[in-house]
């Protein structure tokens, strides 16, 4: 993250992202898959790398092998081929955009970090301050319910965060500003696609 003046000079926070060069690697097809995709590779990886079914999966695309790979669905499938680059050209003329990672992982956390609980009174005598309550019923049901809000493992979890404004494409560089945020943290992975 970082921060750059507006037209109307105000400070605005800005997420820098790479985005691709992307490689379509395979196009899955209605007729044989039984839905309509293209599955992109991203990022150098170094051959001694690659085990011998991805090599094969590479080498019958006719495209260098890659770090990532992800599948997007599309409508219409004709309009890609094997080897085709996908740059950040492609947000070129988009307003909004939607942001998918993997949040930061927080490690345990108690309900009022974790789940925003407000807590027992702070007061001289109140033996109860941080923990959850009372969590469950009386002869019915006798459990505890699935879901209930208690303490655990906080992040790394999938999150997306919609709406964020472009402010800039680079083609040279292959970046993307986005106005605010995104999850993960420096050098995380995410996913882009039109709002």
């Amino acid at each position: 993250m970082t921060q750059v003046w507006s037209e109307d000079d105000r400070l605005l926070p800005v997420t820098v992202l790479q985005v691709g060069p992307c490689v379509v690697t395979q196009i899955k097809t209605a007729e044989k898959e039984g839905y309509n995709a293209i599955q992109l590779g991203f990022g150098d990886i170094k051959a001694k790398r690659v085990n011998q079914p991805m090599k094969g999966h590479f080498d019958k695309a006719g495209v260098e092998p890659s770090r990532v790979l992800r599948e997007v669905h599309v409508d219409n499938v004709d309009a890609y081929e094997l080897g085709q680059e996908i740059t950040v050209e492609q947000f070129n003329e988009v307003k909004k955009v939607d942001v998918s990672g993997v949040s930061k992982g927080k490690g345990f956390a108690g309900v009022i970090k974790r789940h925003n609980f407000h807590g027992g009174p702070g007061g001289h005598g109140s033996h109860f301050h941080r923990a959850p309550g009372s969590i469950g019923q009386c002869a019915t049901p006798s459990r505890v319910y699935k879901g209930k809000k208690l303490p655990g493992h906080m992040g790394s979890e999938k999150v997306t965060v919609k709406n964020l404004e472009v402010l800039k494409v680079d083609p040279d560089q292959n970046l993307l500003i986005v106005k605010g945020a995104v999850p993960g943290g420096k050098g995380a992975l995410v996913s882009v696609r039109i709002a």
